[in-house]
């Protein structure tokens, strides 16, 4: 099985692209990114550490080490890293397409998900030149998207606005995801009430103001995180008052808490638990 390994400028010294037929594994350090393109076949994207976002017309979807990113073929997109994150990429045959959504989703990638990718996106995949292997890695390939195909799709996706009015108030909380001005005032500031915003934002994002804003709030908190900063700091940076109310929000949109997350972020996660959350 044919395998190009290329080094790629602008990485940490010894990180390398690994390219096979059948997929990818990419060592990218903080603020790497592709550029846009797209694939004859549809395929799986996931960060064994670190925090990817991939951007479609869509929207920009958020992949932490607990969930995986399907796009399928002919999707433009591009990815980008936002720490030093060890992404994987998994190209599946057609026949798999409907299987899964015609349309670029987050799904949740519960521990035996995550031990299939790291499988079928491991050394095995590329560096064995024993045939019997393609067959037990079609069956691997098999279970993983059965395990995917009963997951349910995860609200780690922000969409992209049209109305300038709301491209205006999404680089503002962007920029600042700590900003905690309201609606009203945002309003004032866009030149439109905060009715016509509502509005809109249910006609093109199909949902509340409160729900956008934790969705790009909770991006930022998965790169400080996996950047290593404290619970603390991400809270407070994030525009949560206190820690408690950032971990129970946090937990409830990504299924975990921040300190658990974090622990799988970690290139050697050794087995003690996070301290200061319940196991």
């Amino acid at each position: 099985m044919p395998v190009r390994r290329q080094p790629r400028t602008g990485r940490p010294s010894g990180a390398a692209s690994i390219l096979w037929p059948t997929g990818g594994r990419h060592h990218w350090s903080a603020g790497q990114t592709s550029d846009p393109h797209t694939h004859s076949s549809g395929h799986l994207i996931y960060a064994a550490r670190g925090v990817l976002s991939v951007h479609t017309p869509r929207g920009t979807s958020v992949v932490p080490t607990n969930r995986v990113a399907w796009i399928p073929a002919g999707v433009a997109h591009h990815h980008r890293a936002h720490s030093a994150t060890d992404m994987r990429i998994l190209f599946l045959p057609q026949s798999y397409d409907r299987l899964l959504p015609d349309h670029p989703v987050v799904l949740l990638a519960d521990d035996l998900a995550r031990e299939l990718l790291l499988t079928l996106t491991g050394p095995r995949s590329y560096d064995t030149p024993d045939p019997r292997d393609r067959g037990r890695l079609a069956r691997l390939r098999r279970v993983l998207i059965d395990e995917l195909h009963e997951a349910l799709e995860q609200p780690l996706h922000i969409p992209e606005p049209v109305d300038d009015r709301l491209q205006a108030i999404a680089r503002r909380l962007r920029d600042d995801p700590a900003d905690n001005t309201s609606l009203p005032d945002l309003g004032r500031i866009s030149g439109a009430s905060s009715r016509t915003l509502s509005r809109l934002l249910q006609r093109e994002l199909g949902m509340t103001f409160y729900q956008w804003r934790t969705q790009i709030r909770l991006f930022h908190a998965l790169v400080l995180l996996a950047d290593g900063h404290d619970i603390t700091y991400v809270a407070h940076s994030c525009g949560w008052a206190n820690p408690s109310g950032f971990i129970a929000a946090f937990t409830d949109l990504i299924g975990t808490t921040p300190g658990r997350y974090q622990h799988q972020c970690r290139p050697d996660p050794s087995p003690a638990p996070p301290a200061g959350e319940p196991r």
